[in-house]
């Protein structure tokens, strides 16, 4: 019988043996990834420079679509088995010319990780008219992904990891607005729609994937402040977040979220290897496991502060419906259709 995660049907833990304090170090010994190929946007900075670095010293060859040229070659200086080209996830046309130089090579793709993101931004639109977050977190991948689809099927066995965050308690998909064309713009209601976007995606991708040998997880990495995530907040506002302290020093407590980098790549990298997830797809991860359902009702605004409990997975974010929904949505938008 196929198994999916429509409306969290797989949203339990499965006791992985890792937890909050686990390092992308511990989840990657003893795997042996030669000859395996991996592509990680945004994989020159925080989270995704260490999944490359994790990933790249198991002996895979990584792929990293790079923006800024400059910064990812300072960044991925020194670390084997790494090859970059230009991708901007705001310009459709750009994803459309990698995707073809990736393809060109004839080279499968084993595991497709869309890390990169932005958060919290002011508003701006891409071409499309699409707002900033939605564009470069979710349509961006989704176009990705759609014009990989070749390559990942060619793997005989691969991955997409859908980097999501806590935030997606912010807000489900805004169905009737999604570009904030009629509503005022609220910069945590559009992250938190992109994040929630993420998971939807990965639930309908895993589930139209899998007859073809393609698995699909999204995840929550952890609040960490050493990552760009962040650059455009105050110091008064990631206090606020709980994130630093009274004196503005960073606060390290990976059992409430707060986690190091190394700690925070621990459940993408899970995600990407693990052979514990062979037979499960579809699924929301956090603290390198698979997350809960989060039932309680407390509004995440209030929540968020102090940092008392950033776990599970919202309803609306594993809902079958709007997972169908999303997907012809950003098949209408984004131009692109494939499965």
């Amino acid at each position: 019988m196929e198994q999916n995660n429509y409306n969290g049907a797989l949203q339990k833990p499965i006791g992985s043996g890792f937890n909050a304090f686990s390092t992308s170090s511990d989840v990657i010994k003893g795997i042996d990834l030669t000859g395996k190929v991996a592509m990680v946007t945004g994989g020159y900075a925080g989270i995704g420079l260490e999944t490359t670095k994790t990933l790249a010293n198991a002996g895979a060859t990584v792929i990293v679509p790079v923006r800024d040229k400059a910064k990812a070659a300072r960044n991925l200086a020194g670390i084997s088995n790494v090859e970059t080209a230009v991708m901007d996830l705001m310009n459709p046309a750009s994803i459309d010319t990698f995707a073809e130089q990736f393809i060109a090579s004839g080279r499968p793709l084993h595991l497709l990780i869309n890390n990169a993101g932005i958060m919290w931004v002011p508003l701006q639109r891409d071409s499309r008219g699409c707002e900033s977050q939605f564009s470069t977190n979710h349509l961006g991948h989704f176009q990705l992904t759609a014009r990989l689809w070749e390559p990942l099927k060619k793997a005989g066995g691969a991955r997409v990891i859908n980097v999501s965050s806590w935030g997606h308690h912010f807000s489900p998909i805004l169905f009737d607005d999604p570009n904030f064309h009629e509503q005022p713009y609220d910069s945590k209601v559009g992250y938190g729609q992109s994040k929630t976007a993420n998971i939807l995606f990965s639930v309908e991708l895993d589930k139209r994937g899998n007859p073809y040998g393609v698995r699909s997880y999204s995840l929550h990495p952890g609040a960490i402040v050493e990552t760009d995530l962040g650059r455009l907040l105050s110091k008064e506002e990631l206090q606020k977040l709980g994130v630093y302290d009274a004196d503005g020093n960073v606060i390290h407590d990976p059992a409430t979220g707060r986690k190091s980098i190394a700690e925070g790549a621990s459940t993408t990298v899970w995600c990407a290897v693990s052979t514990q997830l062979n037979n499960i797809g579809g699924v929301y991860c956090e603290n390198t496991d698979v997350a809960s359902i989060d039932f309680a009702n407390v509004n995440p605004k209030e929540r968020i502060h102090g940092l008392t409990k950033i776990a599970g997975v919202m309803s609306y974010a594993v809902e079958e419906t709007a997972a169908k929904r999303l997907w012809a949505l950003s098949e209408e938008l984004t131009g692109v259709s494939f499965l």
